[in-house]
């Protein structure tokens, strides 16, 4: 079985200039986990869910905080960071454009490669999806599920 078989050729892409904030819009819209970025048609970059997730780490204390409702009342006087900063620093988040954080090395493969093929690049990398690039521009998505769907097809 070939890529070409399993690959969603309807590509939800995003563009580097998107914000953080309408890229997530736009996973969220369309229930996906990630998006390559494409600029002028071609590929540029690759963003997932797990990239934003990122976003929240807070750099200098090196957790990820997400409020409890106790926190919410507590955070006046919580000492890692005041709510106003807290709010700025989300805020910020949300307005950076995705270009500025999007993964540049893009893993992709080929429609006429086996699936796999694409099996192993994507246990290897430890990727869940793989642009479908042919002749330089992105033809189509391929993800695990999509392999699992196809193998549960044979």
């Amino acid at each position: 079985m070939k890529v070409k078989d399993i690959m969603n050729p309807d590509v939800v892409f995003c563009k580097p200039e998107d914000s953080v904030r309408d890229t997530a819009k736009i996973l969220k819209e369309n229930n996906i986990s990630g998006a390559p970025i494409l600029e002028d048609g071609k590929l540029v970059g690759i963003v997932s869910e797990a990239d934003l997730l990122k976003l929240l780490i807070l750099p200098e204390h090196g957790g990820l905080w997400l409020p409890s409702p106790f926190e919410v009342i507590e955070v006046p006087i919580r000492e890692l960071l005041s709510w106003e900063d807290t709010k700025k620093m989300l805020s910020d988040v949300g307005t950076r454009q995705i270009g500025e954080m999007m993964k540049k090395d893009v893993y992709t493969i080929s429609p006429e490669a086996s699936v796999e093929e694409a099996s192993e690049i994507m246990i290897r990398h430890r990727i869940n999806r793989l642009p479908v690039v042919e002749e330089g521009r992105v033809v189509g998505i391929v993800t695990r599920g999509d392999i699992i769907q196809g193998v549960a097809k044979i």
